[in-house]
């Protein structure tokens, strides 16, 4: 247990139940996708939801019977109301912040940019935040502010109700002697879900990741480590909006695909995670040799700019970034490096020019 984060989940409830209404056709709020998304994350210690319950009777029966302790902040004058709810909350997190040192995660559940000065003082008290709320009615400042951000309406158990079509509220036309050209309605979508995001873009962000790790620290990149990372460039990010499950199906997905190695690691189920060292970094810079060749006939060099687009003709699908490369110059410079070109920079072209021979 003492490898457990604890956690303290704070909710701004009217903020989440009217986002939940406004943006997800009517639905009610449910606590249970956002406990169990926590459950996978550590253990919740501390429950506490704020709002005027007057007017949520019905969820504070379904809040209760989750151990969520109600804050009643009784309704009085419009916004001042709501700024005592945020104050009271933020308030209370700071203090349970400096006498509970045990916990280590804070989840303050609301979209309100109000709140994105608590998240920075949690985070530097070193605490973990983890942020929650309706996609459409969260400010655009909070995520990037927090460890991890979760969208209410992308978890697990979440089903947003289907808009409603509309059907039959016109008569029916009477037969016409004369032809008539009948206008039809559209014809209603259905509900799509979000589409699943570029896994393309996914590899090589995950390669430009891992690049970085391994050349910023010199022990092993694990996938845990490579997680956390992730989060931090983006405290969005979900492997589940790219299709998968779990971060481990994710990995072996792109390791299939030879866009990073899997060995094991120092903990059961947290594998370290490397760069491919041969297979397609080799085949990349074959390609690049086999360009310049036909290009100089042997003889010369050949400008770097423009030199990528000729690479593309020969592999469409060619990327540096997919081998764990920032900028096709890095690539160059790893090629030459190995002897497979020669790169060198001219003050006359003003460029870099490559060859396969010696200058």
């Amino acid at each position: 247990m003492d490898q457990e984060d604890r956690i303290a989940l704070f909710l701004d409830y009217e903020n989440l139940a009217l986002g939940a209404r406004e943006h997800l056709g009517g639905m009610a709020f449910d606590l249970r996708p956002i406990a169990d998304a926590l459950a996978e994350r550590g253990r919740v210690v501390v429950r506490r939801a704020y709002a005027d319950w007057s007017y949520f009777d019905e969820d504070r029966r379904m809040l209760t019977r989750s151990h969520v302790e109600l804050i009643e902040m009784p309704q009085r004058m419009g916004a001042s109301r709501k700024n005592a709810a945020d104050i009271k909350m933020a308030v209370d997190a700071v203090e349970l912040a400096f006498e509970r040192g045990y916990i280590s995660t804070f989840v303050i559940c609301t979209g309100d940019s109000d709140f994105t000065p608590l998240v920075h003082k949690l985070r530097e008290l070193n605490k973990r935040v983890i942020g929650v709320g309706v996609e459409k009615s969260t400010s655009a400042l909070l995520p990037p502010a927090c460890d991890e951000f979760l969208y209410y309406d992308r978890l697990e158990g979440v089903d947003v109700p289907a808009p409603r079509s509309r059907r039959g509220g016109r008569p029916a036309r009477l037969p016409s002697a004369e032809p008539q050209q009948v206008e039809q309605e559209p014809e209603q979508q259905p509900a799509v879900e979000e589409p699943v995001r570029d896994v393309d873009t996914l590899a090589v962000l995950v390669a430009q990741t891992v690049a970085g790790l391994q050349g910023s620290s010199s022990g092993a990149v694990t996938a845990s480590t490579l997680k956390r990372t992730l989060l931090r460039k983006d405290p969005t990010f979900s492997e589940s909006d790219y299709g998968f499950r779990t971060f481990g199906e994710l990995l072996r997905h792109l390791a299939e695909r030879n866009v990073i190695e899997l060995a094991e690691g120092p903990a059961k189920g947290d594998p370290e995670v490397s760069l491919p060292e041969h297979g397609d970094r080799e085949e990349a810079f074959g390609l690049l040799r086999s360009v310049v060749q036909d290009l100089t006939g042997g003889q010369g060099a050949v400008a770097l700019s423009g030199l990528k687009n000729q690479l593309r003709r020969a592999r469409p699908d060619f990327s540096e970034k997919k081998l764990g490369y920032r900028s096709f110059l890095q690539f160059c410079k790893a090629a030459a490096t190995s002897g497979v070109v020669h790169l060198q920079w001219s003050p006359d072209a003003d460029d870099y020019l490559v060859s396969t021979q010696a200058p």
